[in-house]
C-alpha cells in the first residue's frame, strides 16, 4: 500500500470510515475483476480518491454498492464495497501510475532492481500494467496515453534538471497525469462544469504527491546516491514546504468551485488529510495516540530547576512523602518495589504463530493503536500510529 492520503481510522467518523473502506476495497476488487489477482498489488490510498470524486458528483442510484465476500484484511467479514465506473477508472489510473513507480525504481536501480534480470522482469510487468490500464480506460472513454506520455517524459526531464532548475519543472508530468484523471471523474459523473476545477485540484495533488515522496525519501536517497528532485534542483526544505502548503490551499480553492452531490468524504480527504500528509512528511505532527501515551505514560525528564519528575514543581519535595520514586520513604513505595509489573516471558514458536494469525485476521497488525508482539510480547503500534488522530476542527 502506498499513497500520501492515509487517514487514521480512529479519526474518521463511523459513516465516513465505512465509505472510505468501501472505496478502498472497491478499487482492489475492480483490479481483480478486470485484470486478475496480481493486479491487486497496485491497490493504493491515492487511487481511491478517483472513485471518491466520481461518486461525490453522481446522483445516488441503485447498484452503486455490492456486498463483497470475507477478506483477511477485513477480519474475514463481508462488507459493502464501491463498484461501477469510478472504481474502474481508479483501477486504470492505479495500474498506469504503479507502472510509472516501478519504472522509476528501475531507473534508480533501487534494491534488487539493480540486477539486470530483475529489472527486465519489472519492465515487462510495468508494460503489461500500461496495456491493461489502457484497455479499461478506453472502455470508460479515458485515454491513458496522457498518463503514459507523462511517465515517458519524466526520465528526460530528470536527466536535464540541475541546480537552478525549478522543482516544478520536475513535478510537471505528475501534475499533468493526475489533472487528467481528476477531470475525467466529472465526465463520468455527467458534470462538465466540474472539469476545470477538478483538473486544477488534480494538478496540485500531483505536485504534492511528487514533492512529499521526495521529502520522505530525501535521507534514504542521500545515503544510496539515488536521484532526488530536491537535491538535484537545490530546493531547500523551506521552499519545499512553501510549495506544499500553497498546493494544499489551491486544492481547497478548486474544490469550492466544483459542484458535488455529497462532498463529505472528498472534502475530508482532499481538504484536511492532505494538510496532515504535509505535516507528517515534514515531521511537524505526531499521532494523537502517541501524544496521549506520552502525557499519561512516561513522566517527563527531571530538570535542574526542580520542575521535573512526576510531581512537577515539588521536585524532590514530594508532599506525599518519600520523594519521587524513593522506596521506603514516608508514604512512598515499599522496599523492593520498582513500580513496574513483572513482564511476561516470550511465547514459544507455535503459540506465537497462533497469535500472529489472530493479529492478521483481526487487522490489529495494521489498525490497532497498540498490540502485543506475537513472540516477544513487546508493545507495538499498528500502521496508523503515524497518523495525526486529533480533531481537525473543521465544522463543515
Amino acid at each position: 500500500m502506498f499513497g500520501i492520503v492515509r487517514p487514521c481510522s480512529h479519526r474518521l467518523p463511523e459513516g465516513l470510515r465505512a465509505e472510505w473502506t468501501a472505496h478502498l476495497c472497491g478499487l482492489c476488487l475492480a483490479l481483480r475483476g478486470d485484470h486478475g489477482q496480481l493486479a491487486r498489488v497496485v491497490t493504493n490510498y491515492d487511487g481511491l480518491i478517483v472513485s471518491v470524486l466520481t461518486e461525490a458528483q453522481s446522483e445516488r442510484v441503485t447498484g452503486w454498492r455490492r456486498t463483497a465476500g470475507p477478506c483477511p484484511l477485513r477480519a474475514m467479514r463481508t462488507a459493502p464495497v464501491a463498484q461501477g465506473e469510478g472504481a474502474r477508472l481508479a483501477a486504470a489510473v492505479s495500474l498506469v501510475l504503479a507502472s510509472a513507480k516501478v519504472r522509476d525504481h528501475v531507473a534508480d536501480r533501487d534494491g534488487v532492481l539493480a540486477r539486470r534480470p530483475v529489472a527486465a522482469a519489472a519492465r515487462r510487468v510495468a508494460a503489461g500494467w500500461d496495456r491493461a490500464g489502457a484497455r479499461t480506460g478506453a472502455s470508460l472513454g479515458f485515454d491513458t496515453a496522457l498518463l503514459v506520455d507523462a511517465v515517458d517524459r519524466q526520465a528526460g526531464i530528470e536527466a536535464l534538471a540541475g541546480p537552478g532548475t525549478s522543482v516544478l519543472t520536475v513535478t510537471e508530468p505528475a501534475e499533468t497525469a493526475t489533472a487528467a484523471a481528476f477531470a475525467h471523474t466529472a465526465v463520468l459523473a455527467g458534470k462538465p462544469q466540474n472539469v476545470a476545477p477538478l483538473a486544477e485540484a488534480g494538478r496540485l495533488f500531483g505536485r504534492l504527491a511528487h514533492l512529499l515522496d521526495a521529502v520522505e525519501d530525501l535521507q534514504a536517497d542521500a545515503v544510496s546516491g539515488a536521484w532526488n528532485p530536491l537535491t538535484a534542483t537545490g530546493t531547500g526544505p523551506a521552499e519545499a514546504r512553501r510549495l506544499c502548503d500553497d498546493a494544499v490551499h489551491g486544492v481547497r480553492l478548486a474544490l469550492r468551485d466544483a459542484h458535488f452531490t455529497d462532498a463529505k468524504l472528498a472534502h475530508v480527504l482532499l481538504a484536511h488529510e492532505l494538510e496532515r500528509a504535509v505535516d507528517r512528511a515534514f515531521g511537524t505532527a505526531a499521532c494523537g495516540h502517541q501524544a496521549r501515551a506520552q502525557a499519561y505514560g512516561t513522566p517527563p525528564p527531571a530538570s535542574g530547576n526542580g520542575g521535573g519528575g512526576p510531581y512537577g514543581p515539588y521536585g524532590s519535595n514530594n508532599p506525599y512523602g518519600g520523594g519521587p520514586g524513593v522506596p521506603g520513604g514516608p508514604g512512598g513505595m515499599p522496599p523492593g518495589f520498582t513500580g513496574e509489573p513483572r513482564r511476561p516471558g516470550r511465547r514459544g514458536f507455535w503459540a506465537g504463530c497462533a497469535v500472529a494469525v489472530g493479529l492478521c485476521c483481526t487487522c490489529k497488525w495494521c489498525c490497532a493503536a497498540e498490540y502485543e508482539g506475537p513472540w516477544s510480547r513487546k508493545k507495538r503500534e499498528g500502521c496508523c500510529h503515524k497518523c495525526d488522530c486529533s480533531d481537525c476542527g473543521c465544522d463543515c
